[in-house]
């Protein structure tokens, strides 16, 4: 099979499968405030990630490109909706794009509709120092994605089955690249064992990529004869991920993504240590069904609910809402004192 052809079913499969929502994100409560002291127009959803500053705690997660003219379609009208909606914006892998160039403007087109946004190249941990240059050359983008796949790569029946030497490439990206590195995971979450890897060869952002969304196990077990059922539910959930990082290693930046398809969702996010979060599959199921207008009202949608929130809470800004009181529940609860982390630090803050 083609690489183009698989990038293809990955984007049939994601729509098929669906979404578990076992993220987490129910187990979280916020501790209403009656007397917020608060208003919405004195409200800002500005964030940092690294060095880059973005408008919104929203941007748009990896999906695809590589697969021919289909996935630039799909590519080109992610872009304008990032473009109106005034958020960053990361491509899929573009290695294809490295080792076939009749696949780079189904990557390049995101430049093309979106000349001044926030674009994030993207790269697998295979990648080397040269790829990841000429990967953040191909865009001008202004930060560079490695992701983590291990588990993807393991189930896909041609898949990569070698992972020495991640770590070491990383590191050697991170000394060259002239831009931003943002490691993350592809939906089966980020340990603190992980992050603490990557905090040691210089990383200072990740994307946890946790479980509960997107499952790159199930669309890769729809493509075998044998199925490796037991990926299907392997992995940290977003939730849980986002919450051991971010108390493990305080000043690294830690980004949320996995399965987040509403605002109260991106909410949980941000307080729990977030500085921004990403959509990824919920935004493709509107897009291809709905539209691109569709998908410019939805973004707009969470980040005015994401304001009223942040106003019921009394927080003026994202920082102000991770400091909001909040109560964990159910198996995350349980994760996290059983990782050593004590709950009570949310509860009583």
């Amino acid at each position: 099979m083609t690489r183009s052809k698989r990038k293809w079913d990955h984007i049939q499969f994601a729509l098929s499968t669906g979404q578990t929502r076992d993220t987490g994100f129910d187990d979280i409560m916020f501790i209403h405030q009656s007397l917020p002291d608060s208003s919405t127009e004195q409200g800002s959803l500005d964030t940092m990630i690294g060095e880059l500053s973005l408008s919104s705690p929203l941007f748009i997660n990896a999906m695809t490109g590589g697969g021919g003219e289909r996935t630039k379609e799909i590519n080109g009208q992610l872009a304008l909706i990032a473009k109106e909606t005034r958020v960053a914006m990361a491509v899929g892998s573009q290695m294809s794009s490295i080792k076939n160039p009749s696949e780079i403007s189904t990557y390049k087109i995101v430049r093309n509709e979106n000349p001044n946004g926030l674009i994030f190249a993207n790269l697998g941990s295979e990648a080397s120092v040269d790829q990841a240059l000429q990967a953040v050359d191909m865009l001008e983008a202004n930060a560079l994605q490695i992701h983590l796949n291990t588990i993807q790569e393991l189930t896909m029946p041609e898949g990569d089955r070698d992972f020495t030497g991640a770590l070491k490439r990383i590191e050697d990206i991170v000394k060259k690249l002239p831009v931003p590195l943002i490691v993350k995971e592809v939906g089966f979450g980020m340990s603190r064992e992980t992050a603490r890897k990557l905090t040691q060869v210089g990383v200072s952002i990740v994307d946890i990529g946790g479980f509960g969304g997107t499952n790159f196990a199930k669309i890769e077990n729809k493509r075998r004869n044998r199925l490796l059922s037991f990926f299907n539910s392997w992995g940290i959930p977003t939730v849980a991920s986002i919450a051991e990082v971010k108390y493990s290693f305080p000043d690294l930046t830690v980004l949320g993504s996995g399965g987040i398809q509403s605002s109260l969702d991106v909410v949980k996010a941000l307080s729990l240590g977030a500085s921004a979060t990403g959509l990824a599959g919920y935004l493709l199921q509107i897009l291809l069904t709905e539209g691109v207008e569709a998908s410019i009202t939805e973004i707009e949608e969470i980040k005015m609910e994401v304001g009223l929130m942040l106003t019921a809470l009394g927080a003026r800004t994202i920082k102000d809402l991770q400091k909001a009181p909040l109560v964990i529940e159910g198996k995350t609860h349980h994760w996290l004192n059983e990782r050593g982390i004590n709950t009570k630090i949310y509860s009583n803050r």
